[in-house]
C-alpha cells in the first residue's frame, strides 16, 4: 500500500476536521433535551410521564429509523447519508420555530425528525474517522471525535440553560391561577424562547451540509448483506454468542440509565431538599454530568491498557449503582453531587460494552453492530418508566430505574470479565 501524499493528508485532516464538528453537534443537540424537557413541562404543566415523550420520540427514532437509514446509504453512499443526515436534522430544529407557536405535539414531532438526522449522521460519519487516516491509528482517531462528542454534550446544557431558561418559570399552580388569555399568552412567550437558539443551530447545520457536499471524502464500499435479511437468515448464528445477546440487552439499560438520569437532573436539583435551584442554575450543573462522562473517557483509556475492560466496566457500574443509592436516600450537596458524579463512572461504559459484545464475531461484526444500535431504544423506554414512578412514588425513589439498570451492567462485566483480555494491552 503506497504511502499518503502531502495533499492526501491534508483533505484527510480538513475531512476529519468537518467529521469531529459533527460529532460535537449531536453531542450538543442530543443533551439539549436535558434542559428542554423541563421547560417543556413546566409551560404545559405535564406530569413526568407525559415531559418523558421527549426522549421517547427522540430515541424512538433510533430504532424505528436505522434500518431504513441503513438501506438508504447503501444506496447513496455515506458521503450523501451524512449530508442527507445533516438536512433532515437542520430542518427538524427548524420545525421547533412553528411548534412553539402550536403546542407540545408538534415538539415531540421535531424532536423525531431531529434524532432521525442525527441516527443517519450517526451511521454514515462513524466509519469516516477509520478510513480518514492509517488504519493503526483508527482507534485514537476515534477516541478524539468521541472526545468532542462529550464536549458537545456538556456544552449543550449550558447553552441551552443561558439561553432558555433564563426567564422565571411559574408553577403549574402559579399558571392555573391566571385567566385562560393569560396562559395562553403566558405559554406562547415561554414557548418562543426555543425559536431563536434552534434556528441558529438549524442553520449550523446546513452550513456544515454544504460542508460536508463539497469535501473531497474517500468513497467507502462494503459488501455486506442486508441486516434485515442477516436477522431473517442467520438470527440463530447471532443468537449463539451470549456475550452479543447479553451486551445487546447492557446497551439498551446503558443508553436508558445515562438518559434518565440526565432527564431528570434539572428538575432533582431544584427540589427544596436536594438544592433548590432555579431551572437555568440547574441546567449549569447538567454539564458537571455529561462532562464527568468527558473526563472519564480519558482516564477510562488509560486505566484499560492495564485492566480489563470487563473488570473496569463492572467497577464504574458498581460505583454508578453506589451514588444513585447515596442520591435516592440522602438530601441537600451530598445528594446532589453524588448524583452528577455518576457521570463520571458513565464514561466509559458505551464504548467498553460494544467491544466487548462485538468480540471475535468476525464477518457478522457489521450486523451484530447494527442490533447494538437498535438498543439505544433504551433511551426512548426507560426514561418512560422513571417517569411513571416520579408520578406514583416521587423523584428521588424514581432514580431507583436508573440503579436497576446499573446491576445488569455490573452483572454483565462481571459475567464476561475474562472475556477480551487481549484488548487490555491495546
Amino acid at each position: 500500500m503506497s504511502r499518503p501524499t502531502h495533499i492526501e493528508a491534508a483533505n484527510n485532516t480538513r475531512s476529519l476536521v468537518i467529521v469531529t464538528i459533527l460529532f460535537f453537534m449531536w453531542g450538543l443537540l442530543t443533551s439539549l433535551n436535558d434542559v428542554l424537557i423541563p421547560h417543556l413541562k413546566a409551560i404545559y404543566t405535564l406530569s413526568y410521564v407525559q415531559a418523558m415523550l421527549v426522549q421517547f420520540c427522540f430515541f424512538g427514532a433510533y430504532f424505528v429509523v436505522s434500518l431504513p437509514v441503513g438501506a438508504l446509504i447503501k444506496r447513496t453512499g455515506y458521503q450523501h447519508g451524512a449530508v442527507i443526515g445533516l438536512t433532515i436534522a437542520a430542518a427538524g430544529c427548524a420545525l421547533f420555530y412553528p411548534a412553539a407557536q402550536s403546542g407540545y405535539a408538534l415538539f415531540l414531532f421535531a424532536f423525531f425528525v431531529l434524532a432521525s438526522g442525527i441516527t443517519m449522521l450517526q451511521v454514515a460519519a462513524n466509519p469516516y474517522v477509520v478510513v480518514l487516516g492509517a488504519a493503526k491509528t483508527a482507534s485514537s482517531r476515534l477516541t478524539l471525535t468521541q472526545a468532542f462528542n462529550s464536549l458537545g454534550t456538556t456544552v449543550g446544557p449550558f447553552f441551552g440553560g443561558t439561553l432558555i431558561l433564563g426567564g422565571v418559570l411559574l408553577s403549574p399552580e402559579q399558571i392555573g391561577a391566571l385567566p385562560a388569555a393569560e396562559q395562553l399568552a403566558y405559554r406562547a412567550k415561554e414557548a418562543a424562547t426555543v425559536q431563536g437558539p434552534y434556528l441558529a443551530l438549524a442553520g449550523a447545520l446546513l452550513l456544515l451540509a454544504i460542508l460536508f457536499a463539497f469535501a473531497r471524502l474517500p468513497k467507502i464500499t462494503h459488501d455486506d448483506d442486508d441486516l434485515g435479511t442477516v436477522l431473517a437468515d442467520g438470527s440463530k448464528t447471532l443468537m449463539s454468542h451470549p456475550h452479543l445477546l447479553l451486551g445487546a440487552v447492557g446497551i439498551f439499560v446503558y443508553v436508558g440509565g445515562e438518559v434518565s438520569i440526565g432527564s431528570f437532573l434539572v428538575n432533582f436539583l431544584g427540589e427544596s431538599d436536594v438544592a433548590s435551584l432555579a431551572p437555568a442554575t440547574a441546567a449549569g450543573y447538567v454539564s458537571f454530568y455529561w462532562g464527568g462522562a468527558m473526563v472519564g473517557r480519558f482516564i477510562g483509556f488509560a486505566v484499560m491498557r492495564k485492566v480489563s475492560p470487563g473488570k473496569t466496566l463492572a467497577f464504574n457500574a458498581a460505583c454508578a449503582i453506589a451514588l444513585i443509592l447515596t442520591a435516592i436516600f440522602s438530601q441537600g450537596a451530598l445528594a446532589m453531587w453524588a448524583i452528577l458524579a455518576v457521570g463520571l463512572f458513565n464514561s466509559i461504559m458505551f464504548p467498553t460494552i460494544f467491544s466487548m459484545a462485538l468480540h471475535r464475531l468476525g464477518k457478522l461484526t457489521g450486523h451484530a453492530s447494527g442490533v447494538l444500535c437498535m438498543a439505544i431504544v433504551g433511551g426512548a423506554l426507560v426514561p418512560f418508566l422513571q417517569g411513571y414512578l416520579a408520578d406514583s412514588i416521587g423523584l428521588h425513589l424514581s432514580f431507583s430505574v436508573p440503579a436497576m439498570c446499573y446491576v445488569f451492567i455490573l452483572y454483565y462485566g462481571v459475567k464476561f470479565s475474562g472475556l477480551h483480555e487481549s484488548h487490555a494491552s491495546h
